[in-house]
């Protein structure tokens, strides 16, 4: 009787309370600590990014591709020697250097285009991984200064990726895991039965080194954005065209970034709006690392997005402005991306249902028929 009189109102001991309070942050910093340790997070991102960047560089060699011997090919300006003394300042190698025969720069030139269609798929992802990484890293430091700068990017993505399993997801590393479990679970059982307790314990080591590696590939993607749009946005702020509101008035005026002068021309006739946009994208900038753990990161990336289009289109920078967008989809959740993919296989039933004729229910119905087909009532529950 007298413990139950020294209880609390809810049915706790006095110290318990007490006691629990200090508990939580070890419980939680505890519980980070095995989401980091034993689950890969953001596969869905990862699997975005992987996307994204090796379509981009594919696209961007193609687009290049009959201009591809004046950048990086034996007849280039910027030759093979040039290149290796600025090697030995930066220390920065490049493949294509390693002999200046025509041969051998197209088989390279070939080699790139493979492998960022092979990455962008997603097979063999652990391999293609390090040889995207590798075709990036060389043809830009074969000719660092006759490209845009949107490759700066990319080639920073590309090394990052190389930690993460963006393989997990949309990709033909993902396929053939499923179909591999779904055709010989049994199989697969009985040698996990008789690799022993060493083979379990190797597999759990590798489990763990792979989610610790990418968890922290794409924590370093994430930091590496915020870095770049934090500085980007406080550079501005000290540049006096962007406090008074007419730096995009004077890029605009840009002839070696005006694709389309008529258009720039047009955008630039609206002073007020020139203004806004400047005053935004400073703000946009700025604010961009401290507006991702609330609801707030979805209007913003919304209108970064929209940024990086009028980039595109007024100043003719499609993959810097590609490759930003794609940076961008690592601050998306999962659930994002599996809405989006169940939206999209939504929407190819209902495209394979009206091209087949079919009624809702699956009814065979004649063509010319299948628009005068009742709706049915959907049957009840149980």
């Amino acid at each position: 009787m007298e413990t139950e009189q020294t209880r609390s109102p809810h049915g706790r001991l006095p110290g318990t309370a007490d006691a629990g309070v200090p508990r939580r942050a070890p419980d939680r910093i505890g519980a980070l600590l095995t989401v980091l340790t034993e689950r890969p997070v953001s596969l869905y991102a990862a699997a975005v990014l992987r996307i994204g960047y090796g379509l981009l560089y594919l696209a961007f060699l193609l687009r290049e591709f009959p201009h591809r011997d004046e950048i990086w090919g034996p007849g280039s300006p910027w030759t093979p020697e040039l290149a290796g003394q600025l090697f030995d300042q930066t220390g920065w190698a490049s493949i294509l250097t390693l002999s200046d025969s025509r041969p051998y720069f197209e088989a390279c030139y070939v080699a790139a285009l493979i492998t960022s269609a092979l990455f962008m798929l997603g097979w063999r992802t652990r391999v293609m991984s390090v040889l995207f990484a590798v075709v990036v890293a060389s043809f830009h430091a074969r000719a660092i200064f006759m490209t845009d700068g949107g490759d700066n990017l990319i080639l920073l993505m590309a090394m990052y990726l190389v930690l993460t399993a963006c393989g997990r997801r949309w990709s033909l590393d993902a396929r053939r895991a499923r179909l591999r479990a779904s055709a010989g679970t049994t199989r697969k059982s009985a040698a996990v039965l008789d690799a022993g307790e060493l083979r379990r314990q190797l597999g759990t080591s590798r489990r763990t080194l792979t989610a610790v590696l990418h968890n922290c590939g794409m924590f370093v993607i994430a930091a590496q954005v915020c870095f770049l749009y934090g500085s980007a946005g406080l550079y501005k702020v000290q540049g006096g065209s962007w406090g008074n509101g007419t730096a995009l008035h004077y890029v605009l005026n840009l002839d070696l970034f005006r694709p389309w002068p008529e258009l720039s021309l047009l955008a630039d006739e609206h002073d007020v709006l020139i203004t806004i946009a400047c005053y935004l994208t400073v703000l946009l900038q700025v604010a961009f690392p401290f507006v991702l753990f609330g609801r707030l990161k979805y209007p913003v990336l919304t209108m970064l997005l929209g940024m990086h289009l009028g980039i595109a289109v007024l100043m003719g920078l499609p993959l810097f402005s590609g490759a930003m967008i794609v940076a961008d989809a690592v601050f998306l959740p999962d659930g994002f991306y599996r809405s989006l993919g169940q939206l999209f296989r939504r929407v190819g039933r209902s495209a394979h249902v009206r091209e087949a004729g079919l009624s809702p229910h699956g009814e065979s119905v004649p063509r010319g028929e299948s628009a005068l087909v009742p709706p049915q009532s959907a049957p009840a529950s149980h």
